[in-house]
This record gives C-alpha cells, sequence and structure tokens, in this order.
C-alpha cells in the first residue's frame, strides 16, 4: 500500500507547481489571464490537494476519483481553449453571450482574491508561446498526464483489490 501514496503525491505536487507557475507567469510577464485559463488554475489547485489527500488517505479512491474527474473537466476546458486559438481572428470569443457558469465562478473569486483569480484577458488570445505550444496546450497535456495517471492507479488499485479477495 506504502508504494500507491508516491504517485498520488507526485501528482498533487506537479499540479501545484502548474498552479504556482501560472501565478508567477501572470505577474512575472504581465499576461492576462482569460477566464478558462484562472478555471484551469483552480483546476490544478483543486487536484494538487486531492492528489496530496489520495496519498495520505489509506484509501485513496474518493479523492483519487475526484482528481480522474477534475482533470477530465480541466482537459476539456483546456481543449476547448486550444480549440479557440486555432481559430480566425475575431471568430469566436469565450467572453460573448451570456457568462456561463465557469465565468461566474471565476468573476465571484476574482471578486474574492483578485491575486489569484482575476480574469483580464480573452480566451483566444495566444499571450505566451512556449516551444510552440500556447499555454492552454500544454495545461491540455498537464491534465491529460494527470487523468491518465489517476486512471491507471485507480485501475491499479482496482485489480489489486480483486487479487487480495480471491
Amino acid at each position: 500500500m506504502q508504494n500507491m501514496k508516491s504517485p498520488w503525491l507526485l501528482i498533487g505536487l506537479i499540479s501545484g507547481s502548474f498552479a504556482v507557475a501560472s501565478l508567477i507567469l501572470t505577474s512575472w510577464l504581465g499576461l492576462h489571464p482569460c477566464h478558462l485559463c484562472i478555471f484551469q488554475r483552480l483546476l490544478f489547485m483543486l487536484i494538487a490537494v486531492l492528489g496530496l489527500m489520495a496519498a495520505l488517505n489509506r484509501d485513496h479512491r474518493p479523492a483519487g476519483g475526484l482528481v480522474l474527474l477534475s482533470a477530465a473537466v480541466g482537459a476539456g476546458a483546456a481543449g476547448y481553449q486550444s480549440w479557440l486559438q486555432t481559430l480566425p481572428a475575431g471568430t469566436l470569443s469565450c467572453v460573448s453571450g451570456e457568462p456561463g457558469l465557469i465565468e461566474r465562478l471565476v468573476e465571484w473569486l476574482g471578486q474574492q482574491a483578485p491575486a489569484l483569480f482575476l480574469a483580464t484577458g480573452f480566451c483566444e488570445n495566444e499571450e505566451l508561446v512556449i516551444l510552440g505550444l500556447s499555454l492552454a496546450n500544454w495545461a491540455l497535456f498537464a491534465f491529460l498526464a494527470c487523468l491518465f495517471a489517476a486512471g491507471a492507479l485507480l485501475a491499479r488499485r482496482s485489480t489489486a483489490s480483486k487479487g487480495e479477495s480471491l
């Protein structure tokens, strides 16, 4: 059981590092994060906490399942933002129309803790590109890695439990 804690801890630490890196890059480079950027930052923070909870608990399945769910939602948000960034300028924006649940959540969080959650940009803008990939692209890869890692860990645990009960 001890060997199951390290991967969950690693998922938590890496996700926390992504959240901290987004805060540092925003401040250092004067970036303007959008609603989806802030939502992804929030999800990285959530996955960090859940990963640590999974590492600390004897039964990691509840927190691990929430890591899996959060990573899937994050992959969806980052994938959607990556798609928006491929469209010609002015075609589609994340801030058009009536604000959705994500936008309302981010707006509320931005009022509570502006240093962490204030959205000032547009989802379709690629303000920073690293090695040919936007930050949304990098977030997509990170969320997919968390999703596959959590899925593998949960499947491994499920297989091990079945073997123990025989």
